[in-house]
């Protein structure tokens, strides 16, 4: 979602007046509405910033990263709600209401979301906490995946982004096959919420097989990147930019392949070799 902003320009040598095409960002409030001893309690969950569009995908993604839910079988609805309001007469509030609220831990909730950073990480101290919710691995050894194919992951993600040519401020998260073929992908302002989003289509789709695909991203590999994406356990995550060192250190421990700073001839593999077929 784009619009159209006046600009002055600066190229050779003067200054004229113009249009631009920029990428809208707008802040999503997300709450959430469940039954505790037969009471139906609506919780304030997150203020997250993200171009409006594939909402409900978001929020889908988001809740399954976070593992406040296990499946969408815990989910009744997710839909927008109140005013249409701002410049662009958007939405802004979105309502998750649960099936199964047995394990909404409150507590976990207010010390972990309630923030306005679209960074649910923000509350967790260790990779130690990641332990709790997530035992077991990736898959050590699968799939297996080409050097060529690596390398071409970031330019098919960008030829089938549909803003990123209008606005050029935008992210995307690709999810594809072991052959290369592009799946699914979904952008936003933020790379989180492309994240998100992309998870949560691909939840709702039943397009998602570990065994057999890889996520690309546009951006740089941080910790909850790769935290969104063990969640999934998908087992090989590509970037075009360098990873952190908790990232690094996140995919280490879980059997991730991360792979950094993927250019036309060249890339870095951070953890886990094993499933690069360099041959």
């Amino acid at each position: 979602m784009n619009s159209k902003y006046k600009v002055t320009k600066f190229s050779s040598k003067n200054f004229s007046d113009t249009e631009d095409l920029i990428s809208i960002e707008e802040p999503l409030e997300i709450s959430l509405k469940y039954k505790s001893e037969d009471k139906w309690i609506n919780q304030n969950l997150s203020i997250t910033m993200r171009t409006p569009g594939h909402d409900e995908d978001l929020v889908t993604g988001f809740l399954f990263n976070e593992q406040i839910i296990t499946s969408l079988e815990d989910i009744a609805s997710v839909e927008s709600y109140g005013e249409k309001v701002g410049q662009y007469k958007i939405q802004n509030k979105i309502l998750a209401t649960l099936i199964n609220s047995e394990n909404v831990n409150i507590a976990k909730i207010k010390r972990d979301f309630l923030t306005n950073s679209s960074c649910g990480v923000c509350g967790k101290s260790s990779l130690d906490a990641l332990e709790i919710v997530k035992k077991n691995k990736t898959h050590a050894s699968e799939p297996k995946i080409s050097k060529d194919i690596i390398v071409q992951s970031p330019n098919s993600l960008r030829e089938a982004q549909s803003e990123f040519s209008k606005t050029g401020g935008i992210h995307a998260s690709g999810l594809f096959n072991s052959s290369g073929e592009l799946v699914d992908l979904r952008e936003d302002v933020g790379r989180h919420n492309a994240l998100d989003k992309l998870i949560g289509c691909t939840l709702k789709n039943g397009k998602l097989d570990p065994k057999s695909q890889f996520i690309t991203c546009s951006g740089r590999l941080n910790f909850e990147l790769v935290q969104k994406v063990l969640m999934t356990d998908v087992g090989i995550m590509i970037g075009v930019g360098a990873p952190t060192s908790l990232a690094i250190d996140l995919a280490n421990k879980f059997d991730i392949t991360l792979i950094g700073f993927v250019k036309r001839d060249s890339f870095n593999i951070y953890t886990n070799n094993k499933k690069v077929i360099v041959n």
